[in-house]
């Protein structure tokens, strides 16, 4: 486990910002941090990078208590804050020169490392562009190639779409997702929800300094007692009654409602027992040319949750 939080917990004189959050991450998966302003997540986010000591509870990070030692968990640790500074008349190339010396980045190979940053952000054509003069999403992407200069494990990126237009989500998205599948473990805290629920692996849904939920969109779903909506297209229209029959024999089945040629099935289990279900049309010869399903999206889920936590 990449990193692992137990009971983490930050007051402020009575006020309780984070309660008890325990939660984990693993390598190659982006997990969504989600929530209304004042969740806990930047409380949270700010205390797994070593910036802030909780009242209590631990992060580890690859098992290892970070109290133990800081300075080892921040050569893993790649940090992309809501806020951060650029410095002027500085190019892209220095300032990134800059960060490498404060990571204690060798020098032998920085010049290669620091071009192959920014050829992944999207910047090598502002090597030598004044950071000032860059857009909100350029220098977005230079700051997530800051966070990269000593190759973390762990990234933890606290609203880095904000105010970034649709394009630049789109860029941001893509480099994500390719960090990913090089192995390394994402936390992101985004409102942009229905972005944020393309990529991500799995969620996390604070309220209230409290964990309300964890897990996949569609684990949660189902937590929820939310139901799937599968539509089955049919070849033979004269098949329509054997299909319902077998439909209702499923005790997962809810509601069923014709379309022409579609049978839309309301259906509450998991992906194993809608395929079973697919076979038994299947070995009854029932022609079936299309199969498509719909859940809730991130946005649906985190409304249904915020709202079955009392607000």
């Amino acid at each position: 486990m990449l990193l692992r939080t137990e009971e983490l917990t930050k007051c402020y004189g009575t006020h309780r910002a984070l309660n008890s959050l325990s939660m984990s991450l693993d390598n190659g998966t982006i997990t969504g941090f989600i929530g209304p302003n004042g969740a806990g997540k930047t409380t949270a986010m700010r205390i797994m990078v070593t910036l802030m000591r909780p009242t209590s509870g631990e992060v580890y990070i690859n098992d290892e208590a970070i109290s133990k030692s800081v300075m080892d968990a921040r050569k893993i640790i790649g940090f992309v804050p809501d806020y951060f500074g650029v410095y002027a008349a500085m190019s892209s190339e220095e300032y990134l020169d800059f960060y490498a010396d404060t990571n204690n980045v060798p020098k032998a190979g920085r010049d290669e490392l620091i071009d192959s940053l920014l050829a992944l952000v999207k910047l090598s054509d502002k090597k030598y562009s004044d950071v000032n003069q860059l857009s909100r999403g350029m220098k977005q992407r230079l700051c997530l190639a800051r966070a990269l200069l000593h190759n973390p494990q762990l990234l933890v990126l606290d609203e880095p779409a904000s105010g970034l237009d649709p394009q630049s989500r789109a860029e941001l998205k893509t480099i994500l997702v390719a960090l990913r599948n090089e192995g390394k473990g994402i936390l992101i805290s985004s409102h942009i929800l229905p972005e944020l629920g393309e990529f991500c692996d799995r969620v996390v849904i604070m309220n209230k300094g409290v964990k309300v939920a964890e897990g996949s969109v569609d684990s949660i779903s189902e937590q929820l007692g939310e139901k799937a909506k599968i539509t089955y297209t049919l070849i033979d229209d004269s098949q329509f009654d054997d299909a319902v029959s077998i439909f209702r024999m499923n005790p997962h089945v809810g509601e069923i409602i014709r379309d022409k040629m579609t049978l839309e099935v309301e259906f509450k289990g998991d992906d194993l027992a809608s395929s079973e279900m697919l076979k038994r049309l299947m070995l009854s010869d029932i022609k079936v040319s299309e199969v498509s399903k719909t859940r809730l999206s991130l946005e649906q889920v985190f409304l249904e949750v915020i709202g079955n936590d009392g607000n």
